[in-house]
């Protein structure tokens, strides 16, 4: 007769330890939530980073190819950029050749414009034509594309086109402003 109150009471032990109370479940619950919520604006602020990094490096690869395609095909050549239904894309093409015909790219539909952005708008269009040695072909083709998020932040990434040769630098935003502009 003892041997079965034993039994019983090995099985009320085991059955009191296993699984989790309430209040630890809500505690775990808890912490998870307030390490979630640190934790997703830098996530959030990251990934748009990121993207303006690859909007940035698309921008500067097509001025690049623009550049590089006067001098190889010896004729003026230009990058025009746009913004169509909120999506900022480019071009590279002849400057002979209508921007509305030439095969367009998106960048990220996340990134826009900058206000800091100051190449020349005309019909919609910004360009920077170079000549076929490669040079900018006027002083209205210096100037910079500047894109940010279009979540806000203070992110900014921009290609600047600096000399009338055709320099060209990226750059990202700065803590102070020079001559208005943050991106510099």
């Amino acid at each position: 007769m003892h041997l079965p109150s034993l039994v019983n009471t090995k099985h009320f032990l085991n059955r009191s330890n296993s699984g989790f109370t309430l209040p630890e479940m809500l505690v775990v619950v808890v912490l998870i939530g307030i390490l979630a919520a640190l934790g997703i604006p830098n996530w959030l602020a990251f990934v748009d980073t990121r993207r303006l990094n690859t909007a940035q490096n698309e921008v500067h690869l097509a001025i690049r190819q623009a550049r590089s395609q006067a001098t190889k095909e010896k004729l003026t050549w230009q990058v025009s950029f746009r913004e169509q239904n909120g999506i900022i894309q480019w071009a590279v093409h002849p400057a002979t050749v209508n921007p509305s015909t030439a095969n367009w790219n998106n960048l990220d539909s996340s990134v826009h414009f900058d206000s800091e952005t100051n190449f020349p708008l005309s019909n919609g269009i910004r360009k920077v034509e170079f000549d076929y040695r490669g040079n900018a072909k006027s002083l209205n083709d210096l100037g910079r594309i500047t894109l940010s998020s279009k979540y806000g932040g203070k992110a900014k990434r921009c290609v600047i086109v600096s000399t009338i040769i055709g320099g060209m630098r990226t750059e990202k935003e700065q803590a102070t402003a020079e001559g208005g502009k943050y991106c510099y």
